[in-house]
């Protein structure tokens, strides 16, 4: 989902003038990496930047920094900045995300259930 949309939804539901649900939610988790960065915070707990990095060889550092960015605007996904030398910075679920595991963890067992069902289809 592009960033304007994103936006459109949020002006509209500050105007009072939205009332799609679902839409809502897929502005939220829609993104190429959002649903895994999302799997892999709540399951695992916080990461650090690298961390994330090294779980998705494919993702840009400017991707994720995106995702992370979109997650951190909708209250999603918590930043965390340590005053040490060198700075550690720690991304984690904050209490709305994991409100959201539920259907990520809903989400990946379909995936499996129907990858296996294609897998004996072949």
């Amino acid at each position: 989902m592009s960033d304007t949309f994103r936006q459109e939804i949020r002006e509209r539901i500050q105007n009072h003038d939205y009332h799609c649900e679902k839409e809502y939610t897929l502005s939220v988790i829609s993104g190429k990496w959002k649903i895994v960065i999302l799997w892999h915070l709540g399951v695992e707990g916080p990461h650090r930047f690298s961390e994330l990095q090294k779980l998705f060889p494919k993702i840009s550092h400017k991707m994720l920094t995106n995702q992370l960015r979109e997650l951190m605007e909708d209250g999603i996904v918590h930043r965390e900045v340590y005053p040490e030398v060198p700075p550690k910075v720690e991304y984690s679920m904050t209490e709305v995300g994991m409100t959201l595991l539920p259907i990520v963890e809903m989400m990946y067992e379909w995936g499996l259930n129907r990858i296996n069902q294609l897998k004996q289809e072949l």
